[in-house]
């Protein structure tokens, strides 16, 4: 498992590096999280995540302030899963209305018209949508240049795509330890010059001044 975080500053880093074990309950990542917060993540504003079970449990215990939002990438991808290909334009073009609404209130209803046109058909979709109803709305409080980084989980995407790039490459490790230590030279490899994390700050400064006035302050305070 791996963590990335945008400090205060606009400035992303990867927080950790954890071998899973193949379980994904509050207990383990209560233990995960924990580990963060006792190296130095005093507050988290939003954490974004793919529908992890037990991860909402385990933020509120950690950090009882943070928002938990679901990927709204993935949420669409995983409600294609369900559907025909060929339905994929007409579902894309019925979903976009649910999470482009200004409110949750307007989420809501456009919500109840798709399930009026689509409900019959794939049941599973709309079963997908109300599990992840809670996780996905607090997407639905802000506006466009929150909305715009927190709709997606590309930036980890991103990075188990070169985990597995590399990892393929290599083949074959003795233990745990020999592959966590090949993770950590990969992402060490990945921007040796710094202009990549130095593009990545100019493209958060509107977000962050949005988040600050959001929260309250609470992004200032990190900065102290």
């Amino acid at each position: 498992y791996a963590a990335i975080g945008v400090t205060a500053d606009g400035e992303r880093d990867i927080l950790g590096l954890w071998a899973g074990t193949g379980g994904e309950g509050a207990k383990h990542w209560q233990l995960v999280l924990t580990d963060l917060k006792n190296r130095g993540v005093l507050d988290v504003l939003i954490l974004v995540c793919d529908g992890l079970t037990g991860l909402p449990d385990a933020v509120a215990a950690v950090w009882p302030d943070t928002i938990v939002q679901t990927c709204i990438v993935h949420l669409l991808r995983n409600s294609f899963r369900y559907a025909s290909k060929k339905d994929w334009p007409a579902l894309a073009k019925d979903l976009k209305p649910v999470y482009t609404a200004p409110t949750e209130a307007a989420a809501l209803d456009r919500f109840a018209d798709f399930s009026a046109v689509w409900e019959k058909k794939y049941p599973a979709i709309i079963r997908l949508w109300e599990n992840a109803w809670a996780e996905f709305v607090p997407f639905l409080r802000f506006d466009a240049e929150i909305r715009t980084v927190i709709a997606t989980t590309n930036a980890i995407e991103s990075l188990n795509s070169r985990f597995r790039r590399s990892v393929k490459a290599r083949g074959h490790f003795p233990n745990e330890q020999a592959a966590l230590k090949h993770l950590y030279l990969t992402v060490t490899s990945l921007d040796p010059t710094g202009r990549g994390r130095a593009k990545w700050m100019i493209r958060w400064k509107a977000p962050l001044n949005a988040f600050d006035l959001a929260f309250d302050g609470r992004l200032t305070a990190g900065r102290k």
